[in-house]
């Protein structure tokens, strides 16, 4: 009689699991915010503390290396620092990500924009 109604409650069932894969990713959004991760170079010298969104959210130099002299080497530290902590986040920005994918039942390397 209905014979339609099974697809009806397939489209459910996917607009609910549509709607919590969202709010989960709008969560991951969140916690990645609160995420920090640590690049250096310079051997530890200078180190960069970002949210594994990639955002600075700290600077440490060991005071060792100012010298005027060095004036470019420390501002190339710092420039190596900051890159390797945003590719460090970007690294468990990802990672976070497929551990979702997961738990959701989806392929892990499934991309979605943000």
């Amino acid at each position: 009689m209905l014979k339609g109604l099974g697809q009806l409650g397939d489209m459910a069932k996917m607009m609910k699991a549509a709607k919590e894969m969202q709010e989960r990713m709008l969560q991951l959004q969140d916690e990645l915010g609160r995420m920090i991760v640590e690049g250096e170079a310079g051997g530890g010298l200078v180190k960069a503390r970002v949210t594994a969104k990639g955002e600075l959210t700290g600077l440490e130099i060991d005071p060792s290396i100012f010298v005027p002299s060095e004036k470019e080497v420390v501002e190339d530290l710092i420039i190596a620092a900051v890159k390797d902590a945003q590719a460090r986040a970007q690294d468990k920005a990802g990672e976070e990500q497929r551990k979702l994918m997961g738990d959701l039942g989806l392929p892990a390397d499934m991309n979605f924009p943000g």
